[in-house]
C-alpha cells in the first residue's frame, strides 16, 4: 500500500471551547466596568473646574492622574497575572477599585483630595493587563486577533462613562459613584466563579523583577510599546480630554460634549475588533501602518479648526476609526511574537506605554490652549506621531514573521 495512504489525515484546526468564550465575555464586561470607573472624573471635570476654580492645566492634570497610575500599574499587574493567573487577579482588582470610586464622594470639594483619589482610581485601568493574557491563552492563533479585538471593546467603558455619568449625575451628584460601585460588586462576585485560567497554564517560577527584566530586554516589546502609545494613547487622550475640548472650543454644554465624546469612543470600540480581524488575514503591521496613516491625515484636518458640523465631526470620527483599528492590530501582533509565559509581562509594559501615551496629550493640549488660545498645535503634534508610527510599522514591523 502506498505510504501516503497510510498517513493520518491532517488534524482539524483547533476551535475555541465554550470555556474560552465564557472567559472572553466575562473579561470584556469586567474591562468595560473598570474602565468606566477609571474614567469617572473626566466627564465631570468641567463641573470640578467651576466648583474648585481650576485652571485649564489643573483640570487636565486632574483627569490625567488616573491615566498615569493605571498605565504604570499595568506593568506589575501583568507580571502578577503571569504568576497568579486571571482567576485571582480579575475579581481582586475589580473589588479593590470599588474603594476609590466611593472615595470620590467625600473628596469632591478638595482639589488635593481629588488628585489623591484619582491616583487610587488608576487601579481600574490595570485590568487590561489581566485580560490580554487570559484571552490569549484560551484562543488558538487563527482566532486570537479577533478575540483580543473583542476583549479590547471593553475600552468602551470610556464611552459608557462619557455618556451615562453626566446623565446619572443629574439625578444626584453622588449617584454615578454608587451605580459604578454596585456594578463592580456584582462583577467581582461573578468573576470569582466564572473566570478560569486555562488548564496547563505555564506558571513562571522566577521573580517578578526577573520576568519584567526579561520582557524589557526584548526589542519587540519597545517597538510595540511605541506603536501602542500612539494608537491606544490617542484613544485614551481623546476619551479623557475630548469633552473639555468640545466644551471649550465649540462651546457645547457638558452633556452634549459628553455625548459626542462617547460617540468618538464608540467608534474606537467598534473598529478595535475589526483591526484584530484584519490582522488574522494579513500582517498586523500593515494594518497598523494604514490605520495610523488615516489617523495622521484626520489630525491634520482637525488642526485647521473646521466647523463641528460636518467637517469636525467627520474628521474626529474617522480619526477614531483609525486609532481603534491600530489598537486592535498592535495587540494581534503582540500575541504572535511573544511567548505565552511572557504575554502578561510584555502586555503590562506595552499597555503601560499605551496608557502613558494617553497621559501626556491632555496635559500638552491644556498647556498649549492656556498659552496660545488654540488647539491646532496639539493636533499637528498628533499627526506627526501617527505618521511616524505609520512609516515605522510598514518599514520595520512588517518584516517580523508570523508565529505559526
Amino acid at each position: 500500500m502506498d505510504t501516503a495512504a497510510k498517513q493520518s489525515p491532517a488534524p482539524a484546526a483547533e476551535k475555541p471551547s465554550g470555556a474560552a468564550y465564557r472567559n472572553l465575555v466575562m473579561a470584556t464586561i469586567g474591562f468595560a466596568l473598570t474602565f468606566w470607573a477609571w474614567n469617572l472624573i473626566a466627564p465631570m471635570s468641567a463641573d470640578y473646574k467651576d466648583r474648585l476654580g481650576l485652571s485649564s492645566f489643573q483640570q487636565s492634570l486632574l483627569v490625567a492622574v488616573p491615566v498615569l497610575v493605571g498605565s504604570l500599574g499595568r506593568i506589575p499587574v501583568g507580571a502578577l497575572t503571569d504568576k497568579y493567573g486571571a482567576r485571582l487577579m480579575f475579581p481582586l482588582t475589580s473589588a479593590l477599585t470599588i474603594v476609590p470610586v466611593l472615595l470620590l464622594i467625600p473628596a469632591k470639594d478638595s482639589y488635593g483630595a481629588m488628585l489623591a483619589v484619582g491616583f487610587l482610581l488608576g487601579l481600574g485601568g490595570t485590568t487590561f493587563a489581566i485580560g490580554i493574557p487570559l484571552v490569549n491563552s484560551w484562543f488558538p492563533p487563527a482566532d486570537r486577533g479577533l478575540a483580543l479585538g473583542v476583549f479590547g471593546m471593553g475600552m468602551g467603558g470610556v464611552a459608557l462613562s462619557g455618556y451615562f455619568t453626566p446623565r446619572i449625575a443629574k439625578h444626584g451628584d453622588n449617584l454615578p459613584f454608587y451605580v459604578v460601585a454596585g456594578a463592580l460588586v456584582v462583577f467581582a462576585a461573578l468573576a470569582a466563579v466564572l473566570i478560569n485560567d486555562r488548564p496547563g497554564r505555564q506558571v513562571p517560577t522566577d521573580t517578578l523583577a526577573h520576568r519584567l527584566g526579561a520582557a524589557g530586554r526584548l526589542r519587540v516589546t519597545w517597538e510595540l510599546s511605541a506603536l501602542y502609545a500612539i494608537g491606544f494613547g490617542g484613544i485614551v487622550a481623546f476619551g479623557v480630554y475630548l469633552p473639555t475640548y468640545l466644551k471649550t472650543w465649540y462651546e457645547l454644554s457638558p452633556t452634549d460634549a459628553g455625548t459626542k465624546a462617547a460617540g468618538f469612543a464608540l467608534v474606537t470600540v467598534i473598529f478595535r475588533p475589526i483591526g484584530g480581524w484584519l490582522s488574522d488575514r494579513m500582517h498586523p503591521a500593515i494594518v497598523s501602518s494604514a490605520a495610523l496613516g488615516v489617523a495622521a491625515l484626520m489630525a491634520i484636518v482637525q488642526a485647521f479648526d473646521p466647523k463641528l458640523m460636518p467637517g469636525g465631526t467627520i474628521a474626529l470620527l474617522v480619526m477614531a476609526a483609525g486609532l481603534g483599528t491600530a489598537s486592535g492590530s498592535v495587540f494581534a501582533l503582540v500575541s504572535q511574537v511573544t511567548p505565552q509565559a511572557k504575554v502578561g509581562s510584555v502586555t503590562g509594559i506595552v499597555g503601560a506605554m499605551g496608557g502613558l501615551g494617553g497621559f501626556v496629550p491632555p496635559l500638552v493640549m491644556g498647556a498649549i490652549y492656556s498659552s496660545k488660545g488654540s488647539y491646532s498645535i496639539g493636533f499637528m503634534l498628533l499627526s506627526d506621531l501617527a505618521l511616524a508610527g505609520c512609516v515605522y510599522a510598514y518599514g520595520r514591523m512588517r518584516n517580523i514573521q508570523r508565529d505559526t
